[in-house]
């Protein structure tokens, strides 16, 4: 196995030094082959997200292949946009000259996925890592074996597949992966494995995308439309994955008086999607493993918690656990210390709504943060006040389904970005390239050094001699 890796990564790095992932057509091609095994093998792909996390064909669709599908059609219209290199102005100095940045693939780049979302997770990186050119290792998420397989069956399939592998395995495989020399790794997981991720990429100096999580919150004012704010929460919570999502809402800040009236609306809301008994419900994913459910267990036994306010129900046999709120609290029970990743919900509360941005700023930098409110001075407050990777106002993530924004964390909860073009930059070197003609030469620049020629380069360098010969010649500096 360790043999038949270090081969792959061989061949890989071969097929990038000869060429072959750099011309547009080749890039193309793949991406129209992502695209097609998206929408012919959309059958096989729900049966396997359902044998990992139980999730609805609803789900499937909707934030995974559709995702994948439009990032594909994203990236195969505006790609040769991307390719071409960017103009940029010359300076007096460089007279005559031309300049430009130009976009070249990194090479050889790693990508290992995250079992949540097993489909996305995994090809959304792939698709910008072929866009800008380079040839792949994917290595999908061994908590999710379904997905896992039903890729590297597919994949070969339907791409390229000397230049795109699909590696499959655990823990070892993993190691072993990240003791190879990469040009770019992209990582989605937890902040724990995201640290041996970096440290291993830096025996290398290997540049690393590390999309991580964190404990995402959201504030609710009272200034909302109740009902509507209601099931937007419940929606990002529990309609994603059951909570087992990145930014997934971590927990609710409210103020006291506002509380009864949220949780109200919540309960009312969460029986109207699931029903009475939310374990029968074949709208909710179910924990992926015993490991998670364990946890989760934990979570809601810790004897420090408050009574659960709504929901509790579980099933250990199925792996399922029903939307659970609490109530305050502790800020220092273990539910309010590590990421939930669950369909457990906490509710805070404080006197004043804008008591929740010390709270929020205590804790980690979340990878989102969200606030509903009519309020837009609060809104503005909010944004200057918040460090998180993103933010939205009166909603729950939704915002990652739009391209042209870019979705990754600070701090804590990642870094670097992607989707759209910025999954394109994430992968791409902005290579800078200055083309100069013979004429124009200055004898300032060469020795023998004198005060007349050091009069004529600061003149030159700090600008000054360039805006007068440019406001004689009539035109805007820069230009």
């Amino acid at each position: 196995m360790v043999e038949s890796r270090a081969a792959a990564v061989q061949e890989l790095r071969a097929r990038f030094a000869a060429g072959q992932t750099r011309p547009a057509e080749w890039r193309a091609a793949q991406l129209r082959g992502v695209l097609r095994m998206a929408t012919e093998m959309e059958a096989e792909i729900c049966d396997a997200l359902h044998a990992d996390l139980g999730k609805p064909k609803t789900e499937a669709h909707v934030h995974e292949l559709s995702l994948i599908k439009s990032s594909c059609l994203f990236a195969l219209k505006n790609l040769k946009k991307w390719m071409k290199p960017q103009k940029v102005p010359a300076k007096l100095m460089n007279f005559p000259s031309t300049a430009r940045i130009t976009p070249e693939p990194l090479g050889l780049v790693l990508v290992i996925s995250a079992w949540n979302y097993p489909l996305l997770l995994s090809l959304d990186p792939v698709i910008g890592a072929i866009a800008a050119g380079n040839a792949v290792a994917l290595k999908p998420s061994e908590g999710a074996p379904a997905m896992s397989s039903l890729l590297a069956e597919l994949l070969p399939r339907f791409v390229d597949g000397t230049c795109i592998k699909v590696i499959e395995g655990g823990v070892k495989e993993t190691t072993a992966l990240l003791n190879q020399k990469w040009d770019k790794i992209f990582y989605t997981g937890n902040s724990r494995v995201g640290r041996v991720v970096m440290a291993a990429a830096a025996k290398h100096l290997t540049p690393a995308v590390l999309e991580l999580g964190g404990k995402c919150p959201v504030v609710v004012d009272s200034n909302v439309d109740l009902h509507i704010a209601a099931k937007r929460i419940a929606a990002g919570k529990w309609g994603c994955n059951n909570g087992q999502a990145c930014i997934a809402p971590d927990f609710i800040i409210t103020t006291q008086a506002f509380a009864p009236k949220l949780l109200e609306s919540l309960k009312k809301v969460l029986e109207k999607f699931y029903g009475k008994d939310p374990l029968l419900s074949a709208d909710l994913s179910r924990v992926v493993n015993a490991s998670h459910f364990g946890r989760l267990k934990g979570l809601m036994d810790e004897e420090m918690v408050s009574d659960i306010v709504f929901g509790g129900q579980r099933d250990e046999q199925q792996l399922k656990i029903a939307p659970t709120i609490f109530l305050d609290v502790p800020l220092d029970s273990a539910i309010m210390k590590e990421e939930i990743f669950g369909p457990l919900l906490p509710i805070l509360t404080v006197d004043k709504i804008h008591e929740s941005f010390g709270l929020i700023n205590s804790m980690a930098k979340p990878l989102a943060a969200y606030l509903f409110t009519r309020d837009s001075e609060l809104q503005n407050q909010f944004e200057g006040a918040i460090s998180a990777g993103g933010m939205l106002f009166n909603d729950t993530s939704i915002h990652l389904t739009n391209p042209y924004l870019p979705f990754g964390g600070v701090g804590e909860s990642g870094t670097g970005a992607y989707h759209g073009k910025f999954s394109f930059d994430a992968f791409s070197h902005r290579k800078a390239v200055m083309n100069r003609g013979f004429a124009g030469e200055a004898r300032a620049r060469y020795p023998p050094y004198s005060a007349p020629k050091l009069k004529i380069l600061k003149g030159v360098l700090e600008g000054k001699l360039g805006d007068m010969i440019q406001a004689i010649l009539g035109f805007p500096r820069g230009k």
